[in-house]
Parts: C-alpha cells; structure tokens; sequence
C-alpha cells in the first residue's frame, strides 16, 4: 500500500511540473523573450493582419511577385507535400501547366524550379532571389515601376543564411509584396 502512495504522489507531481508548470513557464518565457514570434508572426498592413511572416499566400495577381506554388493550396491544417512520385502523370500534368502559366506571363526561361514545383511543406513563404528577379519584367510591365526599382526593392528583403551558413538566400514574398503595394499607392503606378 506504501509503494501504491508513493507512486500516486510521484504521478501527480510529475503531472503538476510536466502538464502546468513546465508548460507556463515556456509559454511566458516565449512572451518575454520572442514575443512577436510567439504570436505567429503577424503581419500588419494598414492596421490590418494579412498574413505571417512564416506561412505562404497565393498572389495571383500580375501586379505582384508570385509565391512559390502549394501541394495543399496554402492550407495551413493540411500542409505537407503532394505524395506524388515523379511517375505520376498528376505531377506531369501541373508542372506542365505551371510551365505554361509561367510562360504566358513573360517569364524568361529557363524558369526557375521554385516557381514550378511546391516546397515539402507547401507553405514556404520565401523563393531565392534568383525566382523573384525572374519575375521583375512581368511585374515592372504590368505596374510601371522601373524594373531597377523592382531590384532594389528585391535587394532590400533578400535574407541571407541563417546563422551564416545554414540555408541560403532567401526573399519573403508577402513582405516584398506589401512594400511593392505601398509603391503602387504612393506613386500611383498602374493597378
């Protein structure tokens, strides 16, 4: 009977420190130290959420950068890969749309694989510099920024690896997005 004691006062202790404690004390520590992290990574425009600097959107529109392309249709609950081997005539067949797309709209080739296919988590929100600079004369001709303006701008929110060797370089499309809106608005290009 001693040892069932002991054992029920061990459980609850361990329930108490590992499901309440240990739980709170990350989750404050979260909110002190990484704040805006902490709460998905929010972004604003115009006082309004938009999106997270961590999550894919679809632009479709001809007026902004596209984001590389989503095997769950930028689903949050859903997120991951296709699952479709490189056999499979479904694959073929959106890639070769993709292609074509692509081609419609000006893109140069050889048109960069990060426009074609999906990250395996379907919700990359970055594309290397090279697929944004792909996209500038599409862009640049259907806003009337100059494309040397669209550098820049591309430039600007090019991150480099993390910790400096880990990754590589890398562009938030919803962030480069959203200053390409604000030049829109401010100089009234095209829309």
């Amino acid at each position: 009977m001693r040892d069932l004691l002991k054992t029920t006062k061990l459980y609850i202790l361990l329930l108490i420190i590992t499901g309440l404690v240990y739980p709170l004390l990350i989750t404050l520590v979260s909110q002190v130290v990484f704040r805006e992290k902490a709460k998905g990574s929010i972004v604003y425009y115009k006082g309004q959420p938009v999106g997270s600097e961590l999550i894919a959107q679809p632009f479709q529109s001809p007026y902004l950068f596209y984001s590389r392309p989503s095997a769950t249709n930028y689903d949050t609950l859903s997120s991951g890969g296709s699952n479709l081997g490189p056999t499979n005539p479904e694959l073929y067949k959106g890639v070769k749309e993709r292609l074509e797309n692509l081609k419609k709209q000006d893109i140069k080739e050889p048109i960069p694989s990060y426009l074609v296919f999906a990250s395996a988590s379907g919700l990359d929100p970055h594309l290397p510099p090279s697929a944004v600079y792909a996209q500038v004369e599409r862009v640049s001709k259907n806003t009337g920024i100059p494309e040397e303006e669209l550098r820049q701008m591309i430039q600007k929110h090019t991150e480099g690896r993390t910790f400096g060797f880990l990754g590589q370089e890398r562009v938030n499309i919803l962030m480069l997005n959203l200053e390409l809106l604000e030049v829109i608005e401010k100089h009234g290009h095209r829309r």
